[in-house]
């Protein structure tokens, strides 16, 4: 398993329930190691995330003759659907039955509470800006979530390497205040970074936001591709008569090609209260309401062992039918 992606940790079951642990010592122990059938499968609906991850974990683990059936990456999942199903030698698997459901669980609430976001924003754009609200060690699997569930976008290089992306942001505040001027922190950024980057101008930090965005504007002219918009809490925040106005007075100025993206405590309710009142916002920046969605519980059941139909009391013994599910050839990772 050496070159793997996977931690030492994962791998020798450090993060594992222990009673996994000790039920493999037993086995062993014991010389069983039988071929069984294991579904897992969610307590309620959303999107499904986190299973690319995991066949990965399983193309390491499992022998050559392992069996294993899913749903695609990204697609709905019904409450109580089988979204995954294994069958393998136990000692194979079984003391990574904690890491699979917990892979799933918090990608799979990451990426259905973006869903819920991309959703309230119709064809406006939404981009995860979350990471600052997780641990640096989980931040780039909810970036990648968060796209997977319908973002345009995401802040951090390492979420959008995981998506294939390119992250995407401009300035903060801590550079316009260093600067000391908002116009010299855009016209500073233009110097120095790559063409291919948006001009996108954070207007909030000194002056009133349409002044500002005007003064940005007649600065960099055609090159400014957007103004962003965070004012915090302590001045309202940002509202739709404020979006309204920004737009109006870069139109009446001359600029109607800026566009507005809105962010700071951005949410379901908040995007749909911008779409109701019709502010003219062209993309949403989403922290928490991302970052912080529950996670999304999976249970894993044993449902055959050695061929032969086996459950626990209230589940139903042998394999759950499922049409949705698709065998997956598993890409082996050499050691």
């Amino acid at each position: 398993m050496e070159g793997t992606k996977f931690s030492h940790p994962v791998l020798s079951g450090e993060t594992a329930d222990v009673y996994f642990l000790r039920t493999k010592a037993i086995l062993e122990a014991e010389g069983l190691n039988p071929v069984v059938t294991m579904e897992v499968f969610p307590n309620k609906p959303g999107i499904l995330c986190g299973m690319k991850e995991v066949l990965e974990l399983l193309s390491v683990v499992l022998p050559e003759d392992a069996e294993v059936w899913a749903l695609d990456e990204g697609e709905e999942m019904a409450a109580k659907e089988v979204v995954l199903r294994i069958t393998a030698p136990y000692l194979s698997f079984g003391i990574y039955e904690t890491a699979i459901l917990g892979i799933l669980a918090h990608e799979s609430g990451w990426a259905t509470g973006a869903r819920k976001c991309v959703e309230a924003a119709g064809d406006i754009p939404v981009i995860s800006f979350g990471a600052r609200h997780v641990h640096p060690d989980v931040a780039a699997r909810m970036e990648y979530a968060a796209i997977v569930g319908g973002c345009a976008g995401c802040a951090t290089p390492a979420g959008a390497k995981l998506a294939g992306q390119e992250p995407i942001g401009t300035i903060p505040h801590a550079m316009v205040l260093i600067f000391n001027d908002t116009v010299k922190a855009v016209e500073a950024f233009d110097r120095h970074m790559p063409p291919q980057i948006r001009r996108i101008a954070l207007v909030d930090t000194f002056k009133d936001e349409a002044e500002e965005s005007i003064r940005v504007a007649k600065a960099m002219g055609k090159k400014l591709w957007g103004v962003r918009l965070d004012t915090p809490p302590e001045r309202g925040r940002v509202t739709p008569d404020l979006v309204k106005e920004v737009r109006a007075r870069l139109d009446q100025a001359g600029f109607p090609w800026v566009k507005i993206v809105v962010s700071g405590g951005i949410d379901v309710e908040r995007i749909r209260l911008f779409r109701e009142t019709g502010a003219p916002v062209d993309a949403f920046g989403v922290g928490s309401a991302i970052s912080g969605a529950p996670p999304i519980d999976f249970t894993a059941d044993i449902k055959e062992v050695e061929g032969e139909p086996r459950a626990k009391r209230g589940r139903i013994p042998g394999r759950t039918h499922n049409p949705r599910l698709k065998k997956v050839e598993l890409s082996r990772v050499k050691g």
